[in-house]
């Protein structure tokens, strides 16, 4: 069973970006400093955060474009407030929340990610969020369920990017119950203490560390619980490149490029690639979710 991180962190307590770094250096020099002021697994924490240009400005989003830098170019165009995610679906209590009852009363947890694209780079990012698991709890779950399925905005007049054919729009994503309500997996509503950036998936955005960041699907307006398994957007454009799970294995290769080793974003052009770790880093927190599973058959 995995371990359930407690925090009673609010927005008033998140450290500002200028002292973020600054802090992380001060408890790193400490010796046996007890878990509390960030939440995750004790590798993250040894992490040095990007800054918070290189998090917004290199982005895949391709509702408002393919290029890296098209997301920050576009994504004001998105309106997010009001913001509501209809829950449907094998719940006690579906219906359409908006984003501040959503948000009300959960505690907003600082945590450190080191979140991984399929490109093979990666950043580590401080999300501000809260577990996948409370409010799916609050809903209430019903037995039987077994996935939940989520699906990104879909606004022609705001996305630019949605005039082209690149996926079958909406955005889905989709994952196995025992995924979504693990303590790692989030719904991040800001990095480094600020509202989530436009085109880093505002006003809310799921965050699953120990997966590809195709996985984290942005700008959520609805989740669905179901018994079977989900459609999603990748894995329907092409499932030969893209499974269900997308877990970070670094001893599966993309059939187009190895997947072994990743270039850290904010390295500069010639920044030494190093090994990928297996789920990201989260193997010990996140392995028992698959064992016995053939991980290059359930890719």
């Amino acid at each position: 069973m995995a371990n359930r991180w407690k925090n009673d962190l609010t927005w008033d307590d998140v450290t500002p970006e200028k002292a973020f770094l600054n802090r992380r250096q001060i408890i790193a020099g400490m010796a046996g400093v007890a878990a509390g002021a960030i939440a995750g697994p004790a590798f993250a924490d040894k992490l040095e955060p990007n800054s918070y240009e290189d998090i917004t400005s290199y982005n895949n989003f391709y509702e408002f474009g393919t290029g890296k830098d098209d997301p920050k170019r576009y994504a004001g165009a998105l309106t997010t407030k009001p913001w509501s995610i209809e829950i449907d679906g094998m719940v006690d209590r579906p219906g359409t929340y908006s984003f501040d009852q959503i948000t009300s009363g959960m505690t907003i947890e600082e945590r450190i990610y080191r979140f991984r694209c399929v490109e093979a780079w990666s950043m580590v990012v401080p999300w501000n969020g809260f577990e996948l698991s409370d409010l799916l709890n609050r809903v209430g779950v019903q037995s039987g369920a077994r996935y939940v399925a989520f699906e990104t905005a879909y606004r022609p007049d705001e996305m630019r990017g949605v005039a082209f054919p690149v996926l079958d729009w909406p955005y889905r994503e989709g994952l196995r119950l025992d995924e979504a309500m693990h303590p790692l997996t989030i719904m991040a509503t800001g990095l480094y203490g600020r509202p989530m950036p436009n085109q880093n998936g505002a006003p809310i955005r799921l965050v699953v560390p120990w997966k590809y960041g195709f996985k984290s699907i942005k700008s959520i307006v609805r989740i669905t619980l179901t018994a079977d398994q989900p459609p999603t957007s990748w894995n329907m454009s092409n499932a030969r490149e893209y499974g269900f799970y997308s877990n970070v294995n670094p001893e599966v290769d993309h059939p187009r490029w190895s997947q072994a080793t990743e270039r850290r974003i904010g390295g500069g052009l010639f920044a030494k690639r190093q090994p990928t770790l297996m789920f990201n880093g989260y193997e010990r927190e996140v392995a028992s979710l698959y064992r016995g599973m053939d991980l290059t058959k359930f890719y």
